[in-house]
This record gives structure tokens, C-alpha cells and sequence, in this order.
């Protein structure tokens, strides 16, 4: 399906925005603005875009360590993100979560966490609960290569497959897990190919090709909606930044093949199909937008110490 230029235009803004404000949180880690972990998701903003450009708000989405460009993709504004990676007290989770903590359920996001898998059981009990409501609202999980060699990828897939949930599992293979690549973890480093031992659809895609993504997502969704059952989307991709901020970025991969998918750079391939006068007019407006945001995260109070204990328990 040949989509319109608007439609292309709101895939570039979406990465662009991930892009620029990847960009800011990595200069503020190294300034020291951000204390713990900041898993940048420079180079695989195709994925998030391409997947959350068909999902409606009341979706749920739930997310790894690398979750920024899910939540941004799904809905949380540039200045709720970096204020919560800055802890102050407007971040989205309040400034209590951080980088892997990432928690906005009036926009579909429903948490961010720093252990491998999980995302995958919670997303298939999300397709459950909206089967059992007899609602057409779908579950969505973003997991990466090293996911896929957990026991919750068996787990999830097969319990999705019996009941027909109305769950995507979109699997973000940046061909490492930390510095391991996937050709030595897994036997079968086809994740796609491993969808028919379940009895469910596999796509495999060009993770850094946004149009691609947003075709096999809206597929999957749609399949989803009707009744249809879930689908495993392996999204080949590739992060240009090391692990996390501040880790090594050498010594388990080489220059050369940093280069070569920098040269595949997903917002430069989008671009490239776009009026060369609508991308100057974007690129101006998301950086007036992601400057705003970094001078509201970094002017935002931090949490009363009073308040420690509120947003631990229910209310209710």
C-alpha cells in the first residue's frame, strides 16, 4: 500500500523526535544530569514509529530497558521523558522510575523494566483480559534478540497461540544482546522462522525501513482486532550507540560495521522520499521542541522528600 505524504511526514517527525531527544539525554548523562542507566535507542527509531503509528491510545505497550522510543512513539511527551530521567518531580513516573521505569497508562504505555522477557508474558495477558472484555484493543511487546532465548518467549508465544490473543510480539533484533551477538546464543538466530513452531504468522523486516515496519504492524494489528491471533514481527535493526551511556562501544563489534548501518540511518532513508523543503521545516520545529523540553526537565523541582511514599500502593 502506497502510503500519502502526510503519512510519511508524521513517520519522520515521530523518529525525529526520538532521534533528537536520544540525542539530548546522551549529552545530559555525560554532564552528569542523569544518575543510572540511559539505553539510548539511537538507530532503531523505525521500529517503534513504524509499529506505534497503528495502535490507538487505549493499546497497551509494554516496554524493555531501551523503552524510550516506545514511549515517545506511544505518546509521552519529550519533557515528561526527560524529566523523569533527570528524577524531578513532573517525569512521567514522577521521577521515581528513571531510564528503565517508564509508566504512562493514559496513553497505552503500561511500564518500562530492566528484565529480559517479562514485557512478553505481560503483553499476551493484556490480549487475554481484552479477549475476556470482548473489546477489539490489542497488546503489544517490545523485546530484543536476548528476549528471545528466555523462557517467556516460549511461554508467551504458545499461550497467545492456544487462545488467539489479540497480541504482537515485535522482536527489536539489534543482532546483540549486550555485546553477545545473537549468531553465537542462539541455535536458531532466526527469530521470525521460529513463529510456525506456534502455530502463528513470522515476518521478518528491515528494521531500519520505517515504511516496512508500518506495513507488517498494521497487518498484525488488523489480524489482531478481527480475531485473528497474534503475530511475531522479527524487526532486523541495529543501535549505533553503545549498550547503555557510558559503556564501551568496541572491542565486541568493529568500526566498519558501525559505519555501514550508520549508513543505513532510518530518518536518512525516509528523507530521502520526502520534499527536501518539509524536512528543513520539521528538523526547525522538533528542535524548538526538544530545547523546550530539556530546559523544563532540568528547571523541574525534584520529589518532596515528604512524598516518598505515595505512588508505591493503591490509593484505593
Amino acid at each position: 500500500m502506497t502510503q500519502t505524504t502526510g503519512t510519511l511526514l508524521a513517520l519522520y517527525r515521530t523518529m525525529l523526535v526520538v532521534r533528537r531527544t536520544e540525542e539530548q539525554l546522551a549529552r545530559a548523562h555525560q554532564v552528569g544530569l542523569i544518575h543510572g542507566a540511559c539505553h539510548t535507542y539511537v538507530g532503531e527509531e523505525a521500529v517503534a514509529t513504524g509499529v506505534c503509528a497503528n495502535l490507538r491510545a487505549d493499546d497497551a505497550v509494554f516496554s524493555t530497558h531501551r523503552g524510550h522510543g516506545h514511549a515517545l512513539a506511544k505518546g509521552v511527551s519529550p519533557a515528561a521523558l526527560m524529566a523523569e530521567l533527570f528524577g524531578r518531580a513532573t517525569g512521567v513516573s514522577r521521577g521515581r522510575g528513571g531510564s528503565m521505569h517508564l509508566f504512562a497508562p493514559e496513553v497505552g504505555l503500561m511500564g518500562t523494566s530492566g528484565i529480559v522477557g517479562p514485557c512478553i508474558l505481560q503483553a499476551a495477558g493484556a490480549g487475554y483480559s481484552f479477549k475476556l472484555l470482548n473489546t477489539d484493543r490489542v497488546g503489544v511487546a517490545f523485546f530484543g534478540d536476548g528476549a528471545s532465548n528466555n523462557g517467556a518467549f516460549h511461554e508467551g508465544l504458545n499461550m497467545a497461540s492456544i487462545w488467539k490473543l489479540p497480541t504482537i510480539f515485535v522482536c527489536e533484533n539489534n543482532l546483540y544482546a549486550t555485546e553477545v551477538p545473537i549468531s553465537q546464543s542462539a541455535g536458531n538466530p532466526n527469530v521470525a522462522g521460529r513463529a510456525i513452531a506456534y502455530g502463528i504468522p513470522g515476518v521478518q523486516v528491515d528494521g531500519n525501513d520505517v515504511l516496512k515496519v508500518y506495513e507488517a504492524a498494521r497487518e498484525a494489528v488488523q489480524r489482531a482486532r478481527s480475531g485473528g491471533g497474534p503475530t511475531l514481527i522479527e524487526c532486523r535493526t541495529y543501535r549505533t550507540r553503545a549498550h547503555s551511556e557510558g559503556m564501551r562501544d568496541a572491542g565486541y563489534r568493529g568500526a566498519e560495521e558501525v559505519e555501514a548501518w550508520k549508513a543505513r540511518d532510518p530518518l536518512k532513508l525516509l528523507a530521502a522520499q520526502l520534499p527536501a523543503q518539509d524536512i528543513a521545516a520539521i528538523e526547525a520545529e522538533v528542535k524548538t521542541e526538544i530545547d523546550a523540553a530539556y530546559e523544563f526537565a532540568r528547571n523541574s523541582p525534584y520529589p518532596d522528600p515528604a512524598t516518598a511514599t505515595t505512588h508505591v500502593f493503591s490509593e484505593k
